[in-house]
């Protein structure tokens, strides 16, 4: 530990330089963070280990708070309106039946929930930064694309909470979902009755205070004692982060709350998807691998499932759909936090999902207008013929 510091700066630098390698290959920064703690594992000694893991729980406790900011009540009603069946259809999809299917080659059925939820929601951070690369985030698709997102971003605190309280407890029982499921209801209601009747009447003092140097204390406080109440009634400190997040947004000051927060978020979320890199041992045979090429092409199947019916019910034409459908595949953030809580054969299985499936939906996105263009027209070549065949 004496070199600690030492180390802390051979890896912020090695983060910078990879970082700044990821905006010129046009890659996801957080697959080259995890591809650098599985390349450095053998020197990070075990004694720095907790560390390096607590500065990666300080920045996707931080992650959630600021995706919570952005989600005062009103739009969390709004938005959960226009894409409730879509964000079901996707839950019951690539949750439901991927985990099904993990169960049906023999996994025990909380491995295969743990498996479903890694397959569950695409990388909101991968896909805003591809919308904004590509210029695609004022389209239709674009919208729609951003609500399904947002869907995502709601279920799934709930859904590593769930999954977490049920690996602490070691086995799946009705009774300890149906305890869990009461935990996150009070939480989850607590949170409200504070949001609405008390930070809502503070809005004054917090936009009169915000850009101050104190402020920032007072919006790590919250989030994590909302955080750490979490874990108390033992749900995931990201569901608490992201509750904290809610109602600092009643206050109507979440921009300026955010700035607060963002750069300690950048200087240490790297090193949660390091610390995950780091503990993947790729020595030992893969668990499952034809499962697993199961399991990620149905992850691109489903995704693709749920961007064309999904758009189509959400009022796209159907090239807006298939463009959105190509731009879902890739999975990220929400997918290593929950792979993180398995052990070590079924986190190098997750692993190599993630990376798999990132990868091929980076070059999904990219390329999702050419095939949807040629779909299209593939689809409208079919229907003149149809229609000359039939006259």
């Amino acid at each position: 530990m004496e070199n600690l510091f030492l180390l802390g700066g051979i890896i912020l630098m090695a983060f910078f330089l990879v970082g700044h390698l990821s905006q010129r290959l046009r890659v996801p920064s957080l697959l080259l963070y995890m591809v650098l703690g599985v390349a450095l594992a053998w020197v990070i000694a075990d004694t720095a280990q907790p560390a390096l893991g607590q500065a990666g729980d300080l920045g996707i406790v931080l992650l959630f708070f600021l995706l919570g900011l952005q989600f005062p009540l009103n739009r969390l009603v709004s938005v959960s309106r226009k894409i409730w069946r879509v964000g079901f259809a996707d839950i019951g999809l690539n949750f439901g039946i991927t985990a099904l299917l993990a169960y049906l080659f023999g996994f025990d059925l909380l491995s295969a929930l743990i498996v479903g939820g890694v397959a569950y929601a695409s990388s909101s951070s991968i896909t805003v930064r591809m919308l904004e690369e590509t210029g695609r985030t004022a389209t239709p698709e674009g919208e729609f694309k951003l609500a399904l997102l947002i869907f995502e971003d709601i279920a799934a605190p709930v859904m590593v909470s769930v999954l977490l309280g049920l690996t602490l407890q070691g086995t799946v029982t009705l009774s300890a979902l149906g305890l869990l499921f009461a935990k996150v209801m009070l939480m989850t209601a607590l949170t409200l009755v504070i949001a609405f009747y008390g930070f809502r009447r503070l809005d004054l003092f917090v936009k009169r205070y915000a850009t101050r140097d104190f402020m920032p204390l007072l919006t790590a406080a919250i989030a994590f004692l909302w955080a750490g109440f979490a874990v108390y009634l033992g749900l995931s400190k990201l569901l608490g982060a992201f509750l904290a997040g809610v109602m600092l947004a009643e206050t109507g000051a979440s921009r300026d709350l955010g700035r607060t927060m963002v750069h300690l978020k950048n200087l240490t979320l790297p090193f949660f998807f390091f610390t995950f890199g780091s503990s993947l041992t790729f020595g030992a045979t893969i668990l499952a691998p034809v499962l697993l090429i199961v399991l990620i092409l149905w992850g691109v199947v489903a995704k693709l499932i749920v961007g064309l019916w999904g758009g189509r019910s959400y009022g796209l034409s159907i090239e807006g759909s298939l463009r959105a459908a190509f731009s879902l595949v890739q999975r990220g953030e929400f997918s290593v936090v929950i792979a993180a809580m398995a052990e070590t054969a079924l986190r190098v299985f997750s692993g190599v999902y993630i990376l798999v499936t990132a990868t091929f939906g980076v070059m999904l996105f990219r390329n999702a207008p050419r095939i949807a263009d040629a779909v299209s027209r593939f689809l409208a070549r079919r229907k003149h013929a149809r229609s000359a065949n039939g006259g």
